[in-house]
């Protein structure tokens, strides 16, 4: 999760939304990003949309079946239908968003009868390094 951290870090030193993912495969790192909406003028431009593109790049496949995904928050059901198209392992997160949030809030996609894979899923890794950053982030937006 610190890797995570360091990538929402970064993004918000861009002037982005500070959002990290890294995915896993047997301990080593495959792909690491955060997000870069504004960089790129892409609305998809999500940490996790980006890291699994990069991932499925790297591994020369479409399928992530056995990998693991870190992020600082709790992804949105768009990433969270790419999570589940991707057939991540396992998605381990740190702050919940109870606005945006498509896994333990709002609409909950894995539970969905019509989800196709849901990943193991555990919550509240960093949870608090990750919610400071993305409050001192738009407090300074508010300034």
């Amino acid at each position: 999760m610190a890797l995570a951290l360091a990538q929402a870090e970064a993004a918000a030193a861009r002037g982005e939304v500070p959002v990290g993912a890294v995915i896993v495969r047997d301990g080593e790192i495959v792909a690491g990003a955060g997000n870069r909406t504004r960089e790129l003028n892409d609305p998809t431009a999500h940490a996790e949309m980006l890291v699994i593109r990069e991932a499925c790049a790297a591994l020369g496949q479409e399928r992530l079946t056995g990998l693991d995904l870190y992020v600082t928050l709790e992804p949105c059901a768009m990433c969270a239908a790419a999570i589940s198209f991707a057939r991540i392992r396992r998605l381990y997160f740190g702050a919940e968003d109870e606005k945006g949030g498509a896994v333990v809030n709002g609409p909950r996609f894995f539970s969905a009868p019509t989800c196709h894979h849901a990943p193991e899923t555990y919550s509240g890794f960093s949870e608090r390094k990750s919610a400071e950053l993305l409050r001192s982030f738009f407090r300074s937006q508010r300034l």
